[in-house]
């Protein structure tokens, strides 16, 4: 198989990192891509965190709290306790496998609405602030274009950005949370680039969270066959289970609980 056919957004696939194991249903996985490796895998500079587990493909609900703690946990080391964070979800929320964003985005716990104490008078509120922009060919605007005018009038210390994710093993759909802190490029997954969400574009830090939900048929064909050359046919067409529906759910419902948890406002009310 050609290497072009390799195509993820997961950078724990690229490269083969130590596995720290956080109990028996979840590991834990850092890469740091420097300026050397980032040139070779096509990947922005930054540091790339993957929890895995497969409790949404087995159905076991009775894990899915420890898999939220331990996104909760990692994801507070890329942002800190912020009280100052626009969360956007990114995809078409009419497409179920890229509708993580808009699942993600409808429960966060928002907080920017809420009263600040007494002594703020003159200050813009702080808080925890939500938008899911949908994409260019529903809105007819780009994205970024709408995440910038946000972030230019809201003026958050951090934007937390959620899309759906493509892995190169299907045994990674629904099983491998990553974060990264170097944003993200919406619908490079499946080579739908668009404007990348990033701090240089955006002038705040970014950090991105997805997991994937789509893998490519040649991903497929390569698993089932071990083909070493896979027919150009595959190449643009683009797989998901067909219970994406309950994955979706599941996913945007343990992502949402991670980044409440991690999120932790400290606005108060008068």
């Amino acid at each position: 198989m050609r290497q072009g056919y390799l195509r993820t957004d997961l950078a724990a696939e690229l490269i083969k990192p130590k596995t720290k194991k956080i109990d028996e249903y979840i590991t834990r996985t850092d890469v740091v891509l420097d300026a050397k490796a980032a040139a070779r895998y096509h990947k922005p500079e930054g540091v790339y965190t993957t929890i895995e587990s497969d409790v949404v493909l087995k159905g076991d609900t009775d894990g899915y709290k420890r898999l939220t703690e331990a996104l909760r946990d990692a994801l507070r080391e890329f942002t800190g306790m912020s009280d100052n964070c626009l969360v956007v979800g990114l995809g078409n929320p009419n497409m179920t496998a890229d509708a993580l964003g808009s699942g993600v985005s409808k429960r966060i716990a928002v907080t920017r609405n809420l009263p600040t104490e007494a002594g703020e008078d003159g200050a813009r509120p702080k808080g925890i602030s939500t938008i899911c922009p949908n994409v260019l060919g529903v809105t007819g605007i780009e994205s970024f274009d709408i995440v910038k005018g946000v972030v230019e009038r809201v003026k958050p210390a951090l934007v937390l950005v959620v899309d759906s994710l493509c892995a190169a093993a299907t045994e990674r759909i629904a099983a491998a949370f990553q974060i990264c802190s170097a944003g993200i490029t919406p619908g490079s997954g499946v080579s739908n680039f668009r404007f990348r969400l990033d701090e240089q574009s955006l002038g705040v830090k970014v950090v991105s969270l997805g997991v994937p939900l789509v893998v490519y048929a040649a991903t497929i064909v390569r698993e089932a066959a071990g083909a070493s050359d896979i027919n150009e046919k595959f190449a643009k067409m683009i797989v998901t289970p067909k219970d994406i529906d309950l994955i979706v759910e599941d996913c945007a419902e343990i992502i949402a609980g991670a980044i409440n948890g991690a999120l932790k406002s400290r606005v108060h009310t008068t």
